[in-house]
């Protein structure tokens, strides 16, 4: 039997990368609206109402009104806006979260979808502070680098379009230096820190691909804890498999060498979350990298994932 599905917001980045990778399949039927009864709110009442899996792909305010539209409770809810990621009452959609989280995502009937610096700072954060080893009121600073497409068409537009109104004649730019960015109740949440991180974030001038880095004292966390028993902690985290891989720990110290470098863009078009650990034993410093791409993992591959454990579709992560 087909399931079906509805993504409000179609549009958008997101969600027209989720029905370009969805169309083909033949086990599912993808509901869609004219594009002139995208703002119709009786039209996506009844679409959202007539579907297996409602996949809103929209500003926060506008999903939390899609979600009052649906009176039907056999309508399942996959959000990958902002609005419900630290609801109760609302599954986190990171699969690899922790032990049983994927079961959680399949049985839920209303799921966020995270954001991309988010997976790659819980991913980072959740296993250290779920084993005890980095403690939750650790002064965690985070820094991160994401293509522009992660902004959406407004942003795309600005680093490719020279007749937009925003054209940005630059070679990227950091931002978020207020200290509140979106994603930061969402890391503080889903990693279990008792503190929000100082989390600054940047944009480069290439459109797919994420770093975040996590900087760590090691003589500031358990007692004698080394490079291999980190190593070794994220890879017990992640042994079920999934779309997050732990890479071999890398000691490092003296000169730098040739091959020390993570390309920012490594990851691009894939759905893949690498793990990579830096360690000196020398200075008792570490560092931790997620790489992903934000649209992949960090977005629709995240979402791509999700749809698959909803409704029960092989091959989907």
């Amino acid at each position: 039997m087909h399931k079906r599905l509805f993504i409000d917001g179609e549009a958008g980045t997101t969600g027209l990368e989720i029905f370009s990778r969805l169309r083909e399949r033949p086990d599912l039927e993808i509901l869609r609206l004219a594009p002139e009864r995208r703002k119709d709110a009786s039209a996506r009442a009844d679409a959202l109402n007539s579907c297996d899996l409602a996949v809103l792909c929209l500003p926060d305010e506008a999903a939390i009104e899609a979600v009052a539209l649906i009176t039907n409770p056999a309508t399942r809810v996959l959000d990958a806006s902002t609005a419900h990621r630290t609801l109760a009452n609302w599954v986190y959609g990171f699969a690899e979260l922790t032990k049983g989280q994927a079961g959680r995502i399949a049985a839920a009937s209303r799921v966020g979808n995270p954001g991309c610096y988010a997976t790659g700072a819980v991913a980072l954060l959740r296993p250290l502070i779920e084993a005890g080893v980095l403690p939750k009121e650790y002064p965690v600073t985070l820094n991160a680098v994401s293509g522009y497409t992660g902004g959406g068409k407004s942003m795309i537009a600005a680093f490719e379009d020279s007749g937009s109104p925003g054209y940005e004649h630059t070679g990227g730019f950091e931002y978020g230096l207020s200290f509140q960015h979106k994603h930061v109740p969402e890391i503080v949440t889903h990693s279990g820190l008792a503190h929000p991180p100082v989390f600054i974030p940047s944009v480069g001038r290439y459109p797919r691909g994420m770093l975040v880095n996590l900087p760590l004292a090691l003589w500031h966390l358990a007692p004698d804890i080394s490079g291999e028993a980190i190593h070794d902690l994220y890879a017990d985290h992640y042994d079920a498999g999934g779309q997050v891989r732990v890479r071999p720990l890398r000691k490092v110290g003296g000169k730098e060498g040739a091959g020390d470098r993570i390309e920012v863009d490594g990851l691009a078009n894939t759905d893949f979350l690498d793990i990579h650990i830096y360690v000196n034993p020398a200075t008792g410093q570490a560092l931790v990298v997620a790489q992903l791409d934000n649209l992949g993992k960090g977005a629709c591959g995240a979402a791509i994932q999700n749809i698959g454990l909803m409704l029960g579709l092989d091959g989907l992560g």
